[in-house]
């Protein structure tokens, strides 16, 4: 048995391996090594064909494209693109910004925030959009396939019928025979020697359609799969042959290969001889018969060839042209697109989709409905005077909801304040009926119809929002109780589980007392919490119950005292230490549901699915304190603005100037005036059962402390524009609670006193205080008390004010803006007050604004995102009133910073919605702005120059796609807002911008392929962008200026580049050839001298003329491109023909060029194809299908693995030495004499069949001077160095796959082409071409040969069997080189 070829080459692999500096590292020296070898083969730059100037040919050609009877074709639409205007679609009833906020703003910053919130979207609608993406994004494109129609092949039917063979040939009345014979294994490579022949059992098999097999087992079990099968349809003669050992004969096959049997005797032999002549004598009747029987349908064919007025047409035309058309309507109704069956089309890919952009909306994290039902504490009684009624709690309570995050350590909530008394120990608090919704904002009186004041008045659903879920967040309840006296004093009664009436009675009398005298007051009393969540993924733990009811601790009141509790909730031994409060609070979470009806946001504003009806309780949204961290962050889309107010401590102990200040009361009051009679201003929100707007609000009050603390959250709506007079008021109140009858004749009983009063100015350098503030306070009041200013040495200025403590800070307070139309950012601040100041005036200095510019780097990134359509439409604004180019590229490099932030934070979706929906080109005065495009093409070039800073010029490249989509953008609404759509393309834009488009796109070039080792993202990226954006230039300018700047950017990249820049040449061609008027962009028409020329007169091109490459420039570029990368390594061949086909694919299932004349005419753009692939024809010239390489030259040879295939090019079989057609071929054609019969079912002999093409010639040299001497005068008459200038053919085969698509391709052509242009073809081509043309298309027969079920199972388990052995790893080894 001979050793198999493969064994030695793997050991050496492994040798090679192990010499290697690092393992794994193979294929990439592989490709250097390759680089290398190409680089030393002289490849030749193709030459630059300067393209035709579109304009100037469509004006010229006008009557000839307008007399085309397939003009749309030819022509762009008129209307491809127009702007238009999307009402904003918010989740509200009316519109969040209150009704006179636009006259009230006065600061610019506050005025552009309203004009986002206020503005609808502004889009750019292109017509054909949906045809300006691959071919998987078409519209109606079917998405599968349906079924196709279920065939029965004979080679599957044998696949059953064998298993019974014997019987089969019987049933038939066919021949059969079966025997021991001796098999010679002969090979051009290896004489025959006794020794070579093997003993196997042979038995002679009728198929279904009436052809021998002559199969081969090594036992006598023919149920089993033979081992090899001779087809008998290939043999040409049976004869003796005793030259190498007795009783032997000779089977002559079609290919001049020949099997070598032998029988044990001499009459076997002859017995065998004759059986085997019968039935080739029966195969050739039956041949020539067919032969007869087709005549006259070859006649036909004959004659079409033969051209003009001959053959069927003249002798009956109406019976040949109902038949053609009955053939015509059947091709094109029934059949099923040729590239449905492509593999590659019904492979799902979304990778080149572009993302679904979506307006900016208000977003949420996890909503939670909070349902309060009731509060009931063990002591109760029937608080009515008569004692009729339910029994209930025995005073009222007041119940505050909020969110606590542990594991952040922040309040993440707003206070949500809940009143769940029962009606009769409401009427326990003196009632007060203040007018209810004249409130901070202006509310329109139909704002007040639709908002019941009963439906307002006591909330008890609320939603809260979660943006960052995680089983650590806490739901607290704060539970207080009117001021009656100390808390540990007020909860003993609760405390005890003696169920006893006289005790509630007790606490009922003082309750009743407590309420007519303090009842505004309240004191804390107890606490309570439960866990939200189950984990971070935000699913609701809704079994856990609220803890205990604790007592509060005076010590222990803030927010921070509040977190150490709850760190230590998990820990049952530290809360059974705290006191415990018998009653049961009932509070229920759940999830909210898209579509809730009848809730307001935190400004009260009702939501569209909102009943004006006064039963419907209202829900009430809370507002979230969102982490300022970008992520989290969302661009602001509505109107709000408030401010949450926090009195954190008062340090009264050493105070001298009141007697008395114990019980103390702080009262919160907003006012826009320090003038002695000033009322405060109506806007904090009020507490359940009040007012929903009232002009102050009180804080807890602890009993017998000097030095209070407080944990209310006083939330005020603030005016919309702010000044310097705007502060907050804090005034001091000691309440007395004992009401002792003792001298109560004397005098009378005075509640509350005053004891000091402090004032918190908002804004501070124009923006609102949000820090924590330390505040002294005065025991007066004097009137402009806001004036008073401290100047050193003793002196002052402003009102005389009495400082209590010696003007010590005695209050802590801290303030939480959470405003979209105020900013705490200085920069931001400092460049809109700038921005504000020069446009009102003040002419803008240069190097003042550069200075405002650049601090903006360092905005705060939550800002930036918050604010972010609103930055941005003021940096493009003042971009477009630039005077010094440097204030326009300082404005593009912060844009670029902003750009750069929202991609690290992994937020650029807000840029393709800003860049999508919001951005809108500042109307255009000639005299006055410029363009933005103009501008940022200019200063994009700036900071693309050499000496720029490198790492602004990176962000720019990675980022460019935004750069990019807002010239676009531009460019579409400057057209259309100043009516130059109806101009001529060259007269669209001015010279200086067709400037500098082209010298933006010539900076960029550079970038692109010199640094995509170093910065591969950004050179990767910069290259897609830049290829979508000179797409979308064809629809707006001069198009033969946008092939211009196509030219230059293709020349820079040359044959022997790097993979890398291959990837990017064909990324950019595909993405530009994918634009949805690609064909009318290549017109496809004739381009002949003189007269206006009929479409069937035309001059076809075949192969790729600079003239076809001028008039036809994308197509022409394209398939020059890949003819280069033919030439290439693999996975660059493999990058170029799927381009090539996918646009092919595109072409066929588009659904505007579905009728077979428009098909036709898109097969007259890609006629050079065939050209390109009789060059590469030797490469494709693989008929073998099998999926991995084949032993050369061996016949039926069983025990061997097959061994790679040589890269060396085979003797070309289509001309012989003397120059005559292969007379295989013309059997071929013609169908009689086919060297494969259609039933194969097995691999063996079906490469027994290729052993011809499979021997190998070294000389390949011979073929490629007389190839090329023979195409002079043939087809390419102007162009004697065919398609790709005087580069070098490669030799090596191509693989499966590439054949594959190239074969679909020329298919495709073939079938859509007319008859007209494939019959010119054949007229014009040499022989040497039409030779090649039928090689390829016998190459195709082959490749797309269906090989039958059996063959396809088996093929895949030999090919998992190669890639276990690694063999199939070594043979590829050899073909990346």
């Amino acid at each position: 048995m001979s050793q198999p070829p493969l064994l030695p080459a793997s050991a050496e692999t492994r040798k090679f391996t192990r010499a290697l500096s690092k393992p794994g590292t193979a294929a990439e020296l592989r490709q250097s090594v390759s680089e290398v070898v190409r680089g030393s083969v002289l490849l030749a730059k193709p030459k630059l064909i300067e393209p035709l100037d579109y304009e100037n040919v469509i004006v010229q050609k006008k009557t000839q494209i307008l007399n085309d009877c397939l003009r749309e074709m030819l022509l762009f639409p008129y209307d491809d693109f127009q702007t238009a205007t999307l009402r904003r679609q918010g989740r509200y009833m009316c519109s969040t910004v209150p009704a006179d906020a636009q006259e009230e703003a006065q600061s610019l910053f506050v005025t552009e925030c309203i004009k986002t919130y206020n503005s609808d979207w502004h889009l750019v609608n292109y017509k054909f959009e949906d045809y300006s993406g691959e071919f998987r994004q078409l519209p109606n494109k079917v998405a599968k396939l349906d079924k196709l129609p279920v065939h029965v092949y004979e080679v599957d039917e044998e696949v059953d019928k064998d298993e019974d063979a014997a019987s089969l040939g019987s049933q038939k009345g066919g021949i059969t025979k079966h025997g021991w014979l001796y098999k010679g294994n002969m090979n051009s490579a290896i004489s025959v020697t006794m020794r070579s022949f093997k003993r196997r059992f042979f038995h002679l098999l009728q198929l279904g359609d009436g052809s021998y097999n002559l199969n081969f087992y090594k036992d006598e079990k023919i149920s089993k799969e033979p081992k090899g099968s001779i087809f008998l349809d290939s043999c040409m003669g049976v004869v003796q042959n005793n030259k190498v050992r007795r009783f032997a004969f000779e089977l002559k096959m079609q290919d001049k290969s020949s099997y070598l049997l032998a029988a044990d005797s001499e009459a076997e032999m002859e017995e065998w001889i004759t059986i085997l002549n019968k039935i080739l004598q029966l195969n050739f009747e039956a041949a020539m018969q067919e032969k007869r029987n087709g005549d006259s349908h070859e006649d036909d064919e004959q004659s079409k060839l033969e051209g003009s007025g001959s053959g069927l047409d003249s002798y009956l035309p109406e019976l040949a042209k109902s038949t053609r058309e009955a053939e015509i309507k059947l091709k094109s109704e029934s059949r099923v697109k040729l590239f449905y069956l492509d593999p590659d089309a019904q492979k799902l890919d979304f990778t080149s989709a572009e993302p679904e952009v979506k307006p900016f909306e208000e977003k949420f994290g996890k909503r939670i409905l909070v349902k309060c039902n009731d509060l009931s504490f063990n002591l109760q009684c029937c608080v009515a005077e008569n004692e009729e009624g339910p029994t209930t709690n025995v005073e009222p309570f007041f119940v505050t909801l909020s969110l606590f995050d542990i594991k952040y350590n922040r309040k993440i909530s707003a206070d949500f304040h809940v009143d769940l008394n029962h009606f009769s120990v409401r009427q326990m608090l003196a009632t007060t009926s203040p007018a209810l919704m004249n409130g901070g904002r202006q509310s329109s009186p139909a704002l007040q119809d639709i908002l019941h004041e009963a439906a307002m008045q006591y909330p008890k659903q609320g939603i809260f929002s979660v943006t960052c879920p995680h089983p650590d967040i806490f739901l607290v309840a704060r539970i207080e109780k009117v001021l009656q006296g100390s808390i540990t004093h007020g909860a003993e009664p609760y405390m005890k589980s003696s169920d006893s009436s006289k005790v509630a009675q007790k606490v009922l009398k003082n309750a009743k007392q407590a309420c007519q005298r303090l009842g505004q007051y309240r004191m804390p009393f107890a606490w309570a919490a439960r866990t939200l969540f189950k984990d971070a993924s935000g699913n609701l733990d809704k079994n856990a119950r609220f803890s205990a009811l604790y007592r509060q601790d005076s010590n222990k009141l803030s927010n921070d005292d509040m977190l150490k509790l709850l760190a230590d909730f998990r820990k049952p031994e530290k809360m059974a230490k705290l006191p415990v409060i018998l009653g049961n609070l009932d509070i229920t979470i759940d999830n909210v549901s898209s579509d809730f009806p009848n809730y307001v946001n935190s400004s009260y504003i009702p939501m569209k699915q909102f009943e004006t009806c006064s039963k419907t309780p209202i829900t009430f949204e809370v507002e979230e304190f969102v982490p300022c961290i970008p992520k989290h962050t969302q661009p602001y889309t509505i109107y709000n603005n408030h401010l949450y107010v926090y009195p954190k401590y008062l340090k009264y102990d050493s105070q001298k100037s009141f007697a008395k200040a114990r019980n103390i009361a702080i009262c919160i009051e907003f006012k826009d005036s320090d003038e002695e009679d000033s009322q405060p201003l109506k806007c904090i929100y009020g507490r359940p059962g009040g007012p929903v707007f009232t002009r102050s609000a009180f804080a807890a009050v602890l009993h017998h402390h000097q030095n209070p603390e407080f944990y209310d959250e006083i939330k005020i709506e603030l005016p919309t524009q702010l000044h310097e007079k705007h502060h907050l008021l804090f005034t001091f109140f000691h309440v007395s609670c004992d009401n002792s009858s003792k001298g109560s004749t004397k005098k009378k009983d005075v509640v509350e006193t005053q004891v000091g009063y402090s004032w918190l100015p908002l804004l501070k350098d124009g923006r609102v205080v949000t820090s924590e503030q330390h505040v002294p306070v005065s025991a007066n009041l004097p009137s402009g008390y806001l004036g008073y200013q401290e100047l050193g040495m003793g002196r002052h200025y402003g009102p005389e004010i009495k400082w209590v403590d010696g003007s010590k800070p005695l209050l802590k307070v801290s303030t939480h803006l959470v405003s979209t139309v105020y900013t705490q950012d200085q920069h931001l601040h400092n460049f809109f007050q700038y921005c504000q100041k020069t446009e009102s005036g003040a002419q803008a200095l240069g190097s003042e604004l550069v200075k405002y510019l650049k601090s903006l780097h360092a905005m705060e990134g939550h800002v930036m995102i918050a604010f972010l359509p609103t930055i941005l439409n003021q940096l493009f604004r003042v971009l477009t009133r630039a005077a010094q180019e440097e204030v326009a590229v300082n404005v593009t490099r912060v844009i670029i910073h902003v750009v750069a932030q929202c991609h690290e934070e992994g937020l650029e979706s807000h840029l393709r919605s800003y860049v999508k929906y919001a951005y809108k080109a500042e109307p255009y005065i000639a005299s006055e702005y410029k363009t933005v495009h103009e501008e940022l093409t200019k200063a994009m070039t700036t900071i693309l120059k050499p000496s720029a800073d490198f790492l602004t010029s990176n962000k720019l490249l990675k980022y460019s796609w935004f750069f990019f989509d807002v010239l676009i953008k531009s460019m579409a609404q400057h057209l259309i807002e100043n009516s130059k759509v109806k101009l001529l393309r060259n007269q669209r834009f001015p010279a200086s911008y067709h400037h500098a488009v082209e010298t933006v796109v010539n900076m960029l070039m550079p970038h692109i392929t010199q640094k995509f080792r170093d910065n591969p993202e950004a050179s990767k990226n910069a290259n897609h962008s830049l290829a979508v954006f000179i797409k979308r230039c064809f629809t707006f300018m001069d198009r033969g200026f946008v092939f211009k700047q196509i030219n230059n950017y293709i020349s820079c990249f040359a044959p022997g580049d790097p993979k890398t820049l291959f990837e990017y040449k064909f990324e950019f061609l595909r993405v530009v050839c994918n634009h949805e008027h690609y064909i009318p962009l290549n017109l496809p028409m004739p381009f002949g001298k003189g007269r206006i020329q009929r479409y069937q007169d035309l001059q076809l091109d075949y192969s790729l003329t600079d003239e076809f490459c001028r008039n036809h420039f994308l197509v022409g570029l394209l398939l020059r491109e890949v003819g280069t990368a033919l030439q290439e390594f693999r996975e660059v061949r493999l990058i170029a023909i799927s381009v090539l086909k996918n646009l092919l694919i595109k072409h066929s299932f588009d659904d505007r060029y579905a009728s077979r004349s428009h098909q036709a005419r898109i097969a007259t753009l890609y006629l050079p194809l065939f050209g390109l692939l009789i060059e590469n024809v030797q490469r494709i010239n693989v008929r073998d299908v099998s999926p991995f390489p084949v032993n050369p030259g061996s016949t039926v040879k069983e025990d061997s693995l097959p061994a790679a295939t040589p890269l060396v090019t085979p003797q070309k079989p289509g001309i012989a030495p003397d120059g005559s057609l292969h007379k295989e071929l013309f059997g071929a054609i013609s169908g009689l004499a086919s060297p494969y019969t259609t039933s194969t079912p097995n691999i063996n002999s079906v490469r027994n069949a290729d052993s011809r093409g499979s021997l190998i010639s070294t000389d390949s040299g011979n073929s490629l001077p007389e190839r090329n001497s023979e195409k002079s005068n043939s087809l390419d008459k102007h162009q004697q160095s065919g398609t790709l200038g005087n580069s070098v053919v490669r030799c090596d085969k191509l693989d499966q796959s590439e054949i594959k698509s190239l074969l679909m391709c020329f298919l495709y052509i073939l079938k859509s082409m007319s008859d007209d242009a494939l019959f010119t073809y054949w007229n014009k081509a040499s022989t040497s071409e039409l030779m090649d043309f039928f090689t390829i298309s016998e190459v195709c027969l082959h490749q797309f040969q269906y090989m039958g079920k059996r063959y396809i199972a088996r093929t895949g388990m030999m090919h998992a069997r190669l890639q276990q052995l690694g063999s199939l790893d070594n043979s590829l080894t050899f073909n990346h080189m």
